[in-house]
């Protein structure tokens, strides 16, 4: 790799780029955008408040939402406690969060790209991918259209952008990652794997913190690793869909492209709790709360949903999820609450020996748009109230549009659900809905 400028004038971090054909005629030139915003939530408050600016910040409260790059630098990260935020970093400013400004501001950022191209993925409400294949001929090199990019954003938005340019999707998002913070790496299509198999094996796309450690006990800590592996020995690791999967993306083979038109494919929230004892009385009303949340905006959306997760993290940071896939969609609080209550006495059951839980989460996947409501007889069936076509079920699903009702007119706090009265809930739902906008 080699820092130089292009035609504007901006530095480029990465390998050279030039035009190129194949020996069929074919362009090979990347034109693959990903722009990712730094530290979203934390710059959105330090340009609100420039006494901020410079300084160690982190959005939240009982927990970190966001943290500016300031904070980064003493360890602190999303997810954290605020207790052990504090203890890393004792000047450490803590803010509740401006999420309208989030959203205009994330809005005003990425709609920038649309001054280039029509081809726009949105993936989140400061990140999205984009293709310029078709307007080099109007704006110049794909290196030249990021950098005007990143300089409008700064000027206009006034936020810091990094912005990857490649061939394929992952690999322009890896770029990203590695332009952080507020940077351009441009790959050229020639150098491709001699960039990526240099890079540590939790930037890829679908490696989290248990497959980075499970692919560290073999061995493994690049993506060059990766890709060496025997298709049996990774598949051993990680599973069969996984490792074919990772093997792909470890040689930048990646078909995918982009989507103008992205919805949600589910709708999630999560609750962080501290310390506090695995029983009934702790996490019957937190999940009442979450299912609330999630439940209310399915409504809002017209879009239930069949299959229901949820995630039980312990005291030692390990996590388990539990699901069922129901026969017809659901999209009422109570229900919604009661399955999730009975999937988490099933992973409780399956962990005997852990008595604390930190965190609880939950999200219903396969959205429907159309569906009809088939009326159900009362036949004693052993899951006949969660059921939305029977006599009980139609009734929660009218108490909860009334509900719904009264806080689009008179706000959030103008009614509660009896079984969550009083709760103190750390991870604000503003930060789900802002991801969920095109739900």
């Amino acid at each position: 790799m080699r820092r130089e400028k292009n035609l504007i004038g901006e530095p480029v971090f990465g390998f050279a780029v030039g035009r190129r054909t194949d020996r069929l005629g074919m362009d090979t030139t990347a034109t693959i955008l990903h722009a990712d915003l730094d530290a979203f939530y934390a710059s959105v408050e330090q340009l609100l408040d420039p006494l901020l600016r410079g300084k160690p910040i982190a959005v939240g409260g009982g927990v970190v939402l966001a943290a500016s790059y300031e904070a980064k630098a003493f360890g602190i990260r999303g997810g954290m406690s605020g207790r052990r935020a504090r203890e890393l970093c004792p000047q450490l400013i803590f803010v509740r969060g401006h999420f309208k400004d989030y959203q205009r501001l994330g809005d005003a950022a990425i709609n920038v790209l649309y001054d280039f191209t029509p081809l726009v993925e949105r993936i989140s409400i400061d990140e999205a991918f984009a293709d310029v294949a078709g307007c080099t001929h109007l704006f110049g090199a794909p290196s030249e259209i990021a950098a005007a990019i990143r300089r409008r954003v700064r000027v206009e938005v006034g936020l810091p952008i990094s912005i990857g340019v490649a061939r394929t999707k992952h690999l322009a998002k890896i770029a990203s990652q590695v332009a952080k913070p507020d940077g351009l790496m441009v790959v050229d299509p020639g150098s491709e794997l001699n960039f990526l198999h240099d890079l540590p094996v939790e930037l890829m796309w679908g490696v989290g913190p248990a497959t980075k450690g499970r692919l560290a006990e073999v061995g493994v800590h690049t993506i060059g690793q990766l890709a060496k592996m025997p298709g049996w020995s990774l598949e051993r690791v990680v599973g069969r869909a996984v490792g074919e999967k990772l093997a792909a993306l470890a040689w930048n083979r990646d078909p995918r492209e982009i989507k103008i038109h992205r919805r949600a494919q589910s709708a999630g929230a999560q609750s962080a709790l501290g310390r506090k004892p695995a029983e009934q009385k702790v996490f019957r009303p937190a999940l009442h709360h979450l299912a609330d949340r999630v439940a209310s905006r399915l409504r809002a959306k017209s879009r239930p949903g069949r299959t229901v997760t949820v995630r039980v993290r312990f005291a030692n940071l390990h996590s388990v999820t539990r699901s069922i896939t129901l026969d017809t969609p659901i999209s009422a609080t109570a229900s919604l609450s009661e399955i999730a209550e009975e999937l988490v006495r099933t992973a409780l059951a399956d962990h005997p020996h852990e008595r604390i839980i930190s965190l609880l989460g939950m999200s219903v996947s396969h959205l429907e748009r159309y569906w009809d409501l088939q009326l159900e007889l009362p036949l004693g069936l052993e899951d006949e109230m969660c059921r939305p076509g029977t006599k009980r079920g139609i009734a929660r699903l009218a108490a909860d549009r009334a509900v719904d009702k009264i806080r689009d007119r008179f706000g959030w706090e103008a009614v509660e659900y009896g079984s969550t009265r009083g709760l103190s809930h750390s991870v604000p739902d503003e930060f789900r809905e802002l991801a969920e906008k095109n739900l």
